[in-house]
């Protein structure tokens, strides 16, 4: 599982012109899966995004978690972080689940991360659908996981 970590400002996915998920400040975090990912994996992912020390403390330094500033989370699937570009000009994404069988796995880190941050403060995106993100990198902080 490869999952890139952006702190925001605000966020939203956009589908067909409707905005289906926005958060303010928090977390976005695009989620990509390989063959061999289970749930196991998700959870790990996902209570290590609610608990990572990236937003600033009194006194500036990144020190609080998502939970301790009362932030929201936009997860957005992202089967593009398994492209291979290491070879020719059009990447291979050979080393992507097929949807089928990463659907589940994203709804699952979808319920994971409710049920760690509360629902009201999880957005998504759509599996599978051709999204548009806006979104305002705060800091700027980006992290691979």
């Amino acid at each position: 599982m490869k999952t890139v970590v952006q702190r925001v400002s605000h966020a939203k996915v956009v589908v067909a012109g409707e905005t289906i998920g926005a958060i303010e400040k928090g977390i976005l975090a695009l989620i990509g899966f390989t063959h061999s990912d289970a749930r196991s994996d998700v959870d790990v992912s996902i209570e290590k995004i609610c608990n990572l020390r990236i937003f600033p403390d009194d006194a500036g330094k990144m020190n609080l978690s998502l939970k301790e500033v009362n932030g929201s989370l936009l997860l957005v699937s992202q089967f593009t972080l398994y492209g291979d570009c290491s070879k020719g000009r059009r990447p291979s994404f050979i080393e992507a689940m097929r949807p089928e069988k990463a659907a589940p796995l994203y709804h699952y880190a979808i319920d994971k991360a409710r049920s760690i941050l509360g629902e009201g403060r999880i957005a998504t995106g759509e599996f599978g659908a051709d999204m548009q993100l806006d979104f305002c990198n705060d800091g700027p902080i980006t992290l691979f996981i």
